[in-house]
């Protein structure tokens, strides 16, 4: 994609650069933001877990039991995605599902892991 002198693409700025800059002029989208980071960090290991076996997100279903649709959702990072469901996911991506507890300062938390 040809760059412009700005160092945009010829139809804006990407997508992370948009986030940023909204996200200092609203403390809302900010917040927003913020809420959906786990769920955004849960898509991303899903994503690459998936890619790593070679399915696609309706295979991923199949092993499942459920719809491609739900993956999709899952994969956005914008919705809330189930204890349960994490479990199934582990399960469909060859994995072990953790669950746990942090604890103590952010710089150098205590973490308290189970693999369920």
């Amino acid at each position: 994609m040809e760059m412009t002198r700005r160092g945009t693409s010829p139809i804006g700025t990407d997508a992370s650069q948009a986030r940023r800059r909204r996200g200092r002029r609203s403390g809302e989208y900010r917040a927003e933001q913020e809420r959906l980071a786990p769920f955004e960090e849960i898509a991303r290991l899903v994503i690459k877990h998936r890619a790593a076996l070679g399915l696609t997100q309706a295979e991923l279903a199949a092993r499942m039991g459920t719809s491609h649709s739900a993956i999709s959702r899952i994969e956005s990072g914008q919705h809330r995605t189930s204890l349960a469901t994490l479990q199934r996911l582990a399960e469909a991506l060859d994995v072990r599902f953790v669950a746990g507890f942090e604890s103590g300062p952010k710089e150098r938390p205590v973490r308290e892991l189970v693999s369920v």
